[in-house]
């Protein structure tokens, strides 16, 4: 079965072909692992390392309810990534100061957004291993060894993780909202009931994990325009909604939902 945007509906995918995509994200877990999981042996670099995590007294003392006040009313570093700083107190509060366990969250964070662009591009392609050779290569590229093997650099690889939640939330209800804009309007039943309460929950999630994204880093504020992008290839919204609604311009009807 083919979905209105032209690709494989995820809910067809076969047996075997599930059992490939695991592998593949093992693949990419193993990947990351051999690149990155020498970082665990490193210590923390005396170029902000110190200013955002180990000689910050904020951070250091862990977890605490005046600590997400602080995080949520002070910027770090001149930056104002609340969610960010959290995920360095957390850190201070289950490893103290080893530097090991701080370099582990991020190769985890890393490597979990590796998986998900993966399993995303499969499922806006359909094409399994040119989904995997991109991934592949996001996991181990070059420009990524700065995002994780500095512990300063959290924001990028927690923000990378919620722009592909974003992603992935935004493509599953750009996929079940043609089903619901095609039915009847006037005939109201259980299934086209529930394809509107589960794109409005996948709508809810995108913007959920938008928002947390942005407390990582605020570079994520140009996300929508990736949405948009999306919009156009792979998901081709731009055609299905032409013809689905000829009163509204395709581009202005996807600004509107």
């Amino acid at each position: 079965m083919v979905s209105r945007s032209g690709n494989p509906s995820p809910s067809e995918v076969q047996p075997h072909s599930r059992w490939r995509s695991f592998a593949v994200c093992l693949f990419l877990a193993l990947s990351v692992w051999v690149v990155f999981g020498q970082t665990l042996h490193h210590e923390f670099v005396n170029y902000d390392d110190g200013k955002y995590v180990y000689k910050n007294p904020m951070i250091t003392r862990g977890l605490s309810w005046d600590g997400v006040v602080w995080a949520f009313t002070h910027r770090h570093q001149v930056n104002w990534h609340p969610l960010t700083t959290l995920s360095h107190m957390l850190d201070c509060q289950l490893y103290d100061l080893h530097p090991g366990g701080h370099h582990l969250t991020s190769v985890l964070l890393h490597a979990v957004t590796a998986m998900l662009l993966f399993l995303m591009l499969r499922n806006l392609t359909g094409s399994l291993w040119r989904s995997a050779f991109v991934a592949a290569i996001f996991a181990i590229h070059p420009l990524r060894v700065e995002s994780v093997a500095w512990v300063a650099e959290r924001k990028d690889v927690l923000s990378g993780l919620f722009f592909m939640l974003t992603l992935w939330a935004y493509t599953r209800y750009a996929q079940k909202w043609p089903r619901v804009e095609s039915r009847d309007i006037k005939a109201n039943t259980a299934m086209q009931a529930l394809d509107q309460r589960l794109a409005t929950l996948d709508y809810a999630l995108a913007l959920v994990f938008f928002a947390l994204g942005l407390l990582s880093k605020p570079m994520l504020v140009t996300l929508p325009f990736v949405l948009l992008l999306l919009d156009y290839w792979p998901l081709n919204r731009f055609t299905s909604h032409a013809k689905i609604n000829h009163s509204i311009s395709p581009p202005l009807r996807l600004l509107l939902v």
